[in-house]
């Protein structure tokens, strides 16, 4: 049965698919990069972040700035040179989608710093898919 929320004709499934994808291509580049504002322009705002079993509502990017700026020099701290990911799980419903990553953060030989996995709410803004909230298990 064909969905009419979707934002693409129901049988374009690729096409939603695909944009999720470079979604979170954007979204590693940005981490890789150590660019805020790459990963900033993932999110759709407000956006709320749960971890260490506390949510953050981010109202605004300069909200977020500040928090994915203190990230990026945690990270930078532990040495972590590079991410990557797996996707577990990923559905897509209308204009939202659920994808559940797999994430690996190592350092310059290669050395696992950190492995967790996060859960994403995506939402299609009519342009694009953007992140709305993120759980991270730990």
């Amino acid at each position: 049965m064909a969905d009419d929320r979707s934002p693409e004709p129901a049988d374009d499934t690729v096409a939603l698919e695909e944009g999720i994808a470079a979604l979170f291509e954007d979204y590693l580049a940005g981490f890789n990069d150590a660019d805020a504002d790459a990963i900033i322009d993932c999110f759709a705002l407000p956006a709320t972040i749960w971890q260490m079993d506390k949510g953050y509502v981010f109202d605004d990017e300069e909200d977020l700035a500040e928090n994915i700026e203190t990230l990026i020099e945690a990270l930078d701290k532990e040495d972590v040179s590079f991410s990557e990911f797996d996707v577990v799980s990923a559905h897509i419903s209308g204009t939202t989608a659920l994808v559940t990553l797999d994430w690996r953060q190592e350092s310059a030989d290669g050395e696992s710093i950190f492995e967790f996995t996060c859960h994403y709410h995506l939402v299609f803004d009519g342009d694009m898919w953007r992140i709305a909230m993120i759980v991270n298990e730990q």
